[in-house]
């Protein structure tokens, strides 16, 4: 399917989540009609109409003058929309919105989508959806104008032009930007000479060493704070082994990539999983049950960061205080890995600053009645969190232990900006999905690779590639409830591209090792990229041929 079409269903389905709510039942009356305002001018859609149409095929009189503007592959993808269900539990949607980042979700969605009386919808889409998704039929959009408890429906055919243009601006400048790395990348396979890579060893395979594990309880007294880490290391050890550390995304734990670590040590590296106490799954299972009331707390930004630092330190005052010990780190030699929010954890280690100038630029929605809230990003919603530390006593977040970062879907655009991105020095890779809905690949990794002024930095993109990496099943072991839109093509396939290219670059920037380095070019990712993920590496970039730029 097109870019524009399989898009158009994420994004819809994110919208829906977006949307769902809590348990404040309004009556309900079910919508009659839907109407489209755009000044004077006003277009009404009967309810039932749109209804036979989805279930049946059926366009009637009501319909047909809209239908007669769009192809019959639109329509076709318009009807499935219209009644497939997105698996979203009401309660986990309850919840979320009940925190500050759901609100002004809301209050934005409500300027689009308003009552009869033309007032701001964020009550009666709070209803409507909640109890559409309590519904056997499920979160549909039909489900969901059923349970709507005002007859009519206006759209503010203003707004929704706004947020249509956004996202077709972004798929434009996505579709751009993919094509300006495959042509940056072609031209660096070219300058390079031809590898036989069949002859080499395959990364995305088990090394052959064995490996022990070992539950770090820690806690830090100056900010009384208690954590874990999974500590996994090779068996035996020749000699100390480089430490690399994970640190998850928001509302994951440290078995999110356990895989992966195991993957690392049995090439000889030692990993430690950090599980963060105030964005992990806890703290998600916190806000369903309300002892917490937000999403995330505006000191994890700080918090995050000091947690590796605080392991490096107790890992290294372990070491002295018992040098028989079995586990041998060579704790000079550390890298990050970090996914999503951890991802900001593992650039800020990494030395970059948190820029409360960009932020302030980009967090203006509030102050604006919603209209410069732009939901083709999200994560700008967790970003302008950070400016509620703006007035605390800033402190460099840099470890100089840390030699080199793996950021995978990382949040940087506006808590780091240009600025704060320039203070990076040491080696940086940043995984990238264009169909990332929840940091786009533009605005968050690629824009944020060209603001970055050390030599050794990579950029790679998953082209289809999402936000996560594990199965609907799994759910990335988090306790959302990720809907199956937002979930990579072939999960399986992009964690072993993640285990291969982290192993290259981490056995080359932090071990040492630098027969790696023939790994972490465009032509062995070329080498092993394989449909429906296809890959694309790059050291340089250039955006401004962009017509954005």
């Amino acid at each position: 399917m097109h870019i524009y079409s399989t898009y158009l269903r994420r994004t819809l389905s994110t919208v829906f989540s977006s949307v769902s709510l809590a348990l404040i039942a309004l009556p309900s009356l079910a919508a009659e009609r839907i109407v489209f305002s755009y000044g004077l001018l006003e277009l009404a859609i009967p309810v039932d109409s749109l209804e036979r149409f989805a279930r049946e095929g059926h366009i009637d009189d009501k319909l047909a003058p809209y239908a007669e503007e769009i192809s019959p592959e639109e329509l076709a993808e318009i009807q499935e929309i219209l009644l497939s269900p997105i698996e979203l539990s009401p309660v986990v949607l309850s919840q979320f919105f009940y925190s500050s980042l759901g609100e002004v979700i809301l209050q934005y969605l409500g300027e689009l989508i308003q009552t009869d009386s033309r007032l701001n919808g964020f009550y009666a889409l709070r209803s409507a959806v909640v109890l559409a998704a309590a519904d056997p039929e499920g979160l549909t959009v039909i489900n969901m104008l059923h349970q709507f408890p005002t007859p009519t429906i206006h759209v503010n055919g203003v707004r929704a032009l706004q947020v249509a243009g956004a996202f077709t601006q972004l798929l434009q400048e996505t579709e751009q930007m993919t094509a300006l790395i495959e042509q940056q990348a072609n031209t660096e396979v070219a300058a390079t000479a031809a590898i036989d890579f069949t002859q080499l060893p395959d990364l995305q395979l088990l090394g052959s060493l064995s490996w022990q594990t070992e539950i770090l309880n820690l806690y830090d007294s100056s900010r009384d704070r208690t954590f874990e880490a999974a500590l996994y290391y090779p068996s035996p050890q020749a000699s100390p082994s480089p430490l690399i550390v994970i640190s998850h995304g928001l509302g994951a734990g440290h078995t999110n990539f356990t895989d992966l670590a195991e993957h690392l040590a049995s090439h000889g590296l030692a990993v430690a999983l950090l599980r963060h106490p105030g964005s992990d799954t806890q703290q998600i299972h916190n806000l369903l049950e309300g002892s917490v009331r937000e999403v995330i707390d505006p000191q994890e930004f700080i918090d995050t960061p000091k947690d590796v630092s605080f392991l490096l330190d107790e890992l290294q005052h372990r070491s002295q205080n018992n040098p028989s010990q079995p586990v041998r780190l060579n704790l000079q030699q550390v890298g990050v890995i970090g996914h999503s929010f951890g991802g900001y954890t593992a650039l800020a280690l990494a030395g970059a600053e948190l820029n409360f100038e960009q932020l302030r630029a980009d967090c203006t929605f509030e102050d604006s009645d919603f209209q410069d809230l732009n939901l083709v990003n999200l994560s700008l919603l967790l970003q302008c969190v950070v400016l509620d530390e703006e007035n605390e006593p800033q402190q460099s977040l840099r470890d100089e232990r840390v030699k080199a970062v793996f950021a995978m879907n990382p949040i940087s655009g506006s808590v780091f900006g240009a600025r704060g991105l320039q203070s990076v020095e040491i080696p940086v890779m940043l995984i990238a999905g264009s169909h990332d809905l929840v940091a786009p690949a533009l605005l968050e990794q690629v824009r944020p690779f060209t603001w970055l002024a050390g030599v050794d930095k990579y950029l790679v993109l998953m082209q289809g590639g999402t936000h996560n990496y594990a199965g609907v099943e799994a759910a990335d072991d988090g306790a959302w409830g990720i809907p199956a839109e937002i979930v990579n093509p072939d999960p399986a396939l992009a964690r072993n591209y993640l285990k291969a290219s982290s192993l290259a670059f981490m056995q080359t920037h932090v071990a040492d090792q630098y027969s790696y380095q023939v790994y972490l070019t465009a032509s062995y990712l070329r080498a092993i990229s394989r449909e429906p993920l296809n890959l694309l590496l790059v050291q340089t970039l250039s955006l401004a041929e962009m017509s954005s730029e």
